[in-house]
């Protein structure tokens, strides 16, 4: 369906060294610019982040470090960016949550202050989740071919638990490896292919507050024990010290344990930072 636009619409996706709109920087920029009469214009340069791109992103999008080392700085493009941007709205997916903050940053890095004030923010990921409602209920009706307030009553956790048992049983049946040809779409009736499909990010502790991440050289490539295998470590995924491995950081800051320890976190949070702490001083020994 053609859009019925008031204003040019700017369609757009970054890639980037990382989640963290602070630290990270972008290494891809693509977007559909599209005016009121249906006029397309589209967008794509890879970006030199000035830095490593760490090899996890690497393995995600394809984009090496040599394939950015002769492009533009997005300092070097900046200016460009901001005179097509100026006045338009805004569209992507998730780019409510990322792609907005990250180009705002990245533009104030620059010097460029783009006003978003008077743009629209439209986010299809959003939109996706608000149509398309992903709680039990929907789950139960998607999987079960019923309603659940049919058959339970609701907010219960004897009917919750019931009908969460049939929809796990709905989604083996659904996505069994002899009714979908497309493997992505399969589900084996396994509980290892059941945990890992139920990871939505690899979390030390349940809460996120700290990951597993891989180590790297100075260059990106992935360090290796000397097994072959790949090193991961914990790394802190919140705070002052959000990208940064746990080890090295309780090695330059001495107190931040403390103040973690001291603060309102979890006590499973607590509880991992302190086996940490432990087995980073068995070491020194």
């Amino acid at each position: 369906m053609k859009l019925n636009l008031t204003k040019p619409l700017v369609v757009f996706d970054l890639e980037t060294t990382g989640l963290d709109i602070t630290h990270d920087r972008i290494i891809q920029i693509s977007y559909i610019k599209v005016l009121p009469d249906g006029t397309e214009k589209r967008y794509n340069a890879l970006v030199n982040p000035e830095r490593a791109i760490p090899l996890m992103v690497t393995q995600l999008t394809g984009i090496t470090n040599e394939m950015v080392a002769d492009k533009p700085t997005f300092k070097q493009i900046a200016q460009t960016l901001k005179n097509e941007f100026e006045g338009c709205d805004f569209a992507g997916f998730n780019s409510n949550h990322f792609d907005i903050p990250m180009l705002t940053e990245e533009l104030l890095r620059a010097g460029i202050d783009l006003n978003f004030a008077n743009s629209r923010l439209i986010d299809a990921q959003t939109i996706y989740h608000k149509m398309e409602k992903r709680n039990l209920a929907a789950a139960y009706k998607f999987y079960c071919g019923r309603r659940m307030d049919d058959d339970f009553e609701a907010h219960r956790a004897d009917n919750d638990t019931e009908a969460t048992y049939r929809v796990i049983q709905g989604q083996l049946d659904m996505y069994a490896p002899d009714k979908q040809e497309d493997k992505e779409r399969q589900l084996p009736n396994d509980m290892d292919a059941l945990a890992e499909m139920s990871k939505m990010n690899d979390n030390v502790d349940f809460l996120g507050r700290i990951v597993w991440a891989d180590r790297t050289d100075q260059n990106g490539k992935q360090k290796l024990d000397e097994n072959g295998k790949a090193i991961r470590e914990e790394m802190f995924n919140f705070g002052k010290y959000k990208g940064q491995f746990v080890i090295d950081v309780l090695k330059k800051d001495t107190g931040y344990y403390s103040w973690i320890m001291q603060g309102d976190f979890s006590l499973q949070l607590k509880q991992i930072l302190t086996r940490i702490r432990l087995r980073t001083m068995v070491k020194k020994q």
